[in-house]
């Protein structure tokens, strides 16, 4: 085969797939580049209107609400991704209380809700604590002694509030003056990491703090500037061809194609080896490459954020403390374990724990003296870590564990639960909303004026785009090939074309 013939094929396998690919990797660019960037953006929304309708609000779904913070009587502050609302009439009417947060969907996604004894009321958001003052009726933020602001949740221990980030655990007598409070290691800790959040903070670049992140975004940009110099050389052709045809001058046009030509060269065989590292690293972060690393351990890489000196950093989702056994559970990425009340002993993992989306446990609460309830997008159970018992909490049926590792989410993609002052219980299902157990009382309609106040943000519809879940009404469930298919085809493009560079164009770039 000849070198001519060789470089012939080439050129198809680069030119079609790099057409095909071009809007997506757009899509890809930006997305990224926004998603590297959560703070800087989060005062942008976008109105949910112009979307697809599986992104409109139905009772009350899509996290909307997280749970529910009673106020006595029939008065509750609902709250959740559409911040927080007071209801004084047992959920038929709502007023907004989200005043002094900033603007901004974002901003006022709320993880949890605290109420002290005294009356002062809490609220952990994405971006810091904030009580309300009922003085000025808003929200005031509370500064606290670590730089990571994402609250995961709070709990009271005796008369101390106790506020956990992803990676900190902080207690306040007064809701004022935070200090750190420093979690042993779990037990056997040998300090790995897990290869799927190695390669996820790889991909985004945060392994290397923000200093990573605006490298990453520089490939972005990168592969952008490619892929339009990319789409305009295959312009120019029928361009120059139509103005020939009409006898006009082509000669800057021509300077125009050759300057366009070299900088989408140069900055291809400039970036080629970042630009397949990011490509498959991101097709190894969803299904089906994510299967084969879910459980795969690593060491971490010296001198990023993964080497932490900090055990937990960013593992820690919810925590409990159990006045009777008089220890701390907490539900990390790593799963649940437990230590005593004063910090002491390592932490310890339970035994025969239930079922954990790799998202996060959105449910941890205290159900009977030796029972706790734990939900997730894997569903709703009760647990009891003494006899090993775990329980489908919504069906009561046993829980048997599968052979053979199903999907990561299940049919009951839990994203909250509470009981009101009667007693009775509900949970919200991701997709479904709000929904009793075993009870027929009525929550309350999702009114207008909430819905309308709360827009999708810009980086969780750039979440979407990246992941491929936007095309979920169009694709079904074959959007989850979305990112492993693009993968290829990226990468087919990248590979042709430094071949094609390097058989084509190399000798003749250096002879300039």
């Amino acid at each position: 085969m000849t070198k001519n013939s060789i470089l012939k094929k080439l050129r198809k396998f680069h030119k079609w797939p790099g057409i095909v690919i071009t809007l997506f990797v757009i899509l890809f660019s930006l997305s990224g580049i926004f998603m590297n960037h959560r703070d800087l953006i989060s005062a942008i929304d976008i109105n949910r209107s112009i979307l697809p309708e599986e992104y409109s609000y139905q009772n009350w779904n899509k996290g909307a609400v997280k749970s529910v913070c009673l106020q006595g009587g029939d008065s509750a502050l609902v709250y959740g991704n559409v911040g927080v609302w007071l209801t004084t009439d047992h959920f038929k009417t709502f007023q907004d209380w989200n005043a002094g947060f900033p603007n901004g969907t974002d901003n006022r996604k709320i993880s949890k809700m605290l109420k002290t004894p005294e009356g002062k009321l809490f609220a952990g958001t994405y971006f810091g604590l904030y009580q309300y003052s009922f003085r000025q009726h808003q929200w005031k933020k509370i500064p606290l002694p670590v730089s990571e602001e994402r609250i995961t949740d709070m709990i009271l221990k005796e008369n101390e509030i106790m506020v956990q980030t992803r990676s900190f655990l902080m207690k306040s007598a007064d809701g004022n003056s935070f200090q750190t409070i420093k979690l042993p290691a779990p037990e056997g800790y040998t300090g790995k990491a897990s290869l799927f959040k190695t390669l996820w903070l790889l991909h985004s670049g945060e392994i290397w703090g923000s200093v990573g992140k605006l490298v990453v975004d520089l490939f972005g940009l990168a592969i952008l500037i490619i892929s339009l110099t990319g789409l305009m050389h295959f312009i120019f052709p029928r361009w120059l061809k139509r103005r020939r045809e009409k006898k006009k001058d082509n000669a800057a046009l021509v300077s125009a194609r050759n300057t366009n030509l070299h900088w989408h060269n140069r900055l291809g065989w400039i970036f080629i080896p970042f630009l397949i590292f990011v490509t498959i690293t991101g097709m190894f972060l969803r299904p089906p490459l994510l299967i084969a690393i879910a459980n795969s351990m690593v060491s971490p890489i010296p001198g990023t954020v993964l080497s932490s000196p900090n055990p937990w950093y960013d593992k820690l989702r919810r925590i409990l403390y159990d006045e009777q056994q008089h220890i701390f559970l907490f539900s990390t990425y790593d799963g649940i374990f437990f230590t005593d009340e004063n910090f002491r002993e390592p932490m310890r993992r339970l035994p025969g724990e239930p079922p954990v989306s790799v998202m996060g446990c959105n449910v941890f609460e205290k159900k009977g003296e030796t029972t706790y309830l734990v939900g997730s997008f894997n569903g709703l159970f009760l647990w009891n870590p003494l006899s090993g018992q775990v329980f489908d909490y919504l069906s009561g049926n046993n829980y048997q564990a599968p052979e053979i590792a199903g999907p990561p989410v299940s049919k009951d993609m839990i994203d909250g639960w509470f009981a009101d002052s009667s007693g009775n219980e509900f949970y919200f299902d991701y997709n479904q909303g709000v929904l009793p157990i075993r009870n027929n009382t009525e929550f309350g309609e999702m009114i207008d004026e909430i819905i309308q106040k709360s827009p999708i943000s810009l980086w969780n519809l750039s979440l979407e785009v990246h992941t491929g879940r936007i095309f979920e009404p169009i694709l079904g469930m074959f959007y989850l090939l979305y990112v492993p298919l693009a993968g290829i085809c990226i990468l087919v493009v990248l590979i042709s074309g430094f071949f094609i560079w390097w058989m084509g164009y190399r000798k003749k770039s250096h002879q300039k």
